[in-house]
């Protein structure tokens, strides 16, 4: 029988191995998309830890990867773009850890993709083209760059995690 102690620290390092696991694999990038946006599979230890130790200690893994981004050189313009982006953006993707899982991955989707239309809509909003509705602009942009990345990562890592929990069972 595992303590209490032992147990929060088996999913303090599981959480702080998958953040750096996460932070390593965004170097990795399948595509490199206008305006900084990529293809990569960043999410996916974040969602493995979610599936694995639900909710509330995925959202804080992922805003510590956030905040771990920002400190190793992310795009800051003020302080509410920064935390819009960064560490609220990745604490959604702990969502994932709601049941049933496709809810809990298109709510972690949702609000993730969400964080960055807002961000984009207020800060970034130059960027558009002209004449273009900044919201449907912000909007189709960050569906088309984000949603493969949530869907590719998300995909994978419901394999992964069946996989991990037939070698590693969350006790």
């Amino acid at each position: 029988m595992t303590s209490n102690k032992n147990n929060k620290t088996i999913i303090l390092t599981e959480g702080a191995l998958c953040v750096a696991l996460a932070l390593v694999l965004s170097k990795f990038r399948f595509f490199t998309l206008p305006q900084d946006g990529s293809i990569d599979f960043e999410l996916l230890p974040l969602f493995v830890f979610a599936y694995r130790r639900g909710v509330k200690h995925a959202c804080l893994a992922g805003a510590v990867e956030g905040l771990l981004k920002i400190v190793l050189g992310g795009y800051v313009l003020n302080p509410v773009q920064a935390l819009l982006d960064y560490p609220v953006a990745f604490a959604t993707t702990g969502l994932a850890g709601l049941r049933p899982k496709i809810l809990g991955f298109i709510l972690a989707m949702t609000a993730g993709i969400s964080c960055n239309i807002l961000s984009w809509v207020f800060f970034f909003a130059e960027n558009a083209p002209a004449g273009q509705n900044v919201w449907a602009y912000s909007f189709f942009y960050n569906i088309s760059v984000l949603g493969p990345k949530y869907l590719i990562s998300g995909i994978a890592a419901v394999f992964l995690w069946k996989a991990l929990e037939k070698q590693m069972p969350v006790k």
